[in-house]
């Protein structure tokens, strides 16, 4: 769900953007483990950056990638902004383990294509915050 700062509005849902929307799925996706309406949103040459971390390209790379991180309780999510601008985007915010560890996040994304947009690219920014 997304913050509204104003606190007038929880969901933002009816001002959000199609991309905005995408992204906001995406971020639930991976939150709740669900691999493949992730890999739907890819192109085929994907390449994702966890920095500090790992590179994978393709989709194939990408899918095992997921695969191998999901858990067996979904993150509990919390998107603080969703930021588009033409061919690109980022979304912030938290995501919390069932085991009670929180991680701060920043993802940067590059889209093709307006009316389907597919991810091309993507880079992860992820900080395990110590309470």
């Amino acid at each position: 769900m997304i913050k509204d700062p104003t606190g007038l509005n929880e969901s933002n849902e009816l001002t959000m953007t199609k991309k905005e929307k995408l992204l906001q799925q995406i971020n639930e996706a991976f939150a709740k483990n669900n691999t493949e309406f992730i890999i739907k949103h890819v192109t085929d040459d994907i390449s994702w950056t966890a920095v500090g971390d790992f590179t994978v390209e393709g989709k194939e790379a990408l899918n095992k990638a997921l695969k191998s991180m999901q858990s067996e309780e979904p993150y509990h999510l919390e998107i603080k902004n969703i930021i588009t601008h033409g061919y690109s985007a980022a979304v912030d915010g938290l995501m919390k383990s069932a085991d009670g560890k929180t991680y701060a996040f920043c993802d940067i994304y590059s889209f093709e294509g307006f009316t389907d947009p597919k991810i091309t690219e993507m880079t992860s920014y992820v900080i395990e915050i110590k309470e």
